[in-house]
């Protein structure tokens, strides 16, 4: 049952966005107001250049403490080249690679373009719903 259900039956569909110009400031408050771990970087096109998490917040967190700010732009901190994954894929695939990997959301992309985003949350409404 759990192996039939794909990415396209959970993720969500409108995820919220930052640019590589976005102040870090900015992008935590957008986390902290969506309740999410995670945004894509988007170029003006509204193509994904990167990824900033909660981790790379750790890493803005450990220098404000030394230098006392808190300033800079996503693209400073973000992870480039995120991984992803297809919209048509198993949530069962997906499981694995959340449990291979320390990433708890993956951008999810459909024919070239990212259609939406898939955290581990998403996996376990898959899980309880299908009980």
């Amino acid at each position: 049952m759990l192996a039939k259900i794909a990415v396209a039956d959970y993720m969500s569909k409108h995820p919220v966005t930052v640019s590589p110009d976005t102040e870090v400031s900015s992008a935590f408050k957008k986390m902290l107001d969506h309740k999410i771990t995670s945004v894509p970087v988007v170029d003006g096109h509204g193509k994904l250049v990167g990824i900033f998490s909660e981790k790379d917040g750790m890493k803005i967190f450990l220098e404000s403490a030394y230098n006392q700010s808190m300033t800079g732009k996503v693209s400073e901190f973000m992870t480039a080249a995120p991984m992803v994954v297809d919209v048509d894929e198993s949530l069962v695939d997906v499981a694995t690679k959340f449990q291979n990997s320390p990433i708890r959301s993956f951008p999810v992309f459909k024919d070239g373009a990212m259609v939406g985003m898939i955290s581990r949350v998403d996996v376990l409404r898959a899980l309880v719903s299908a009980h």
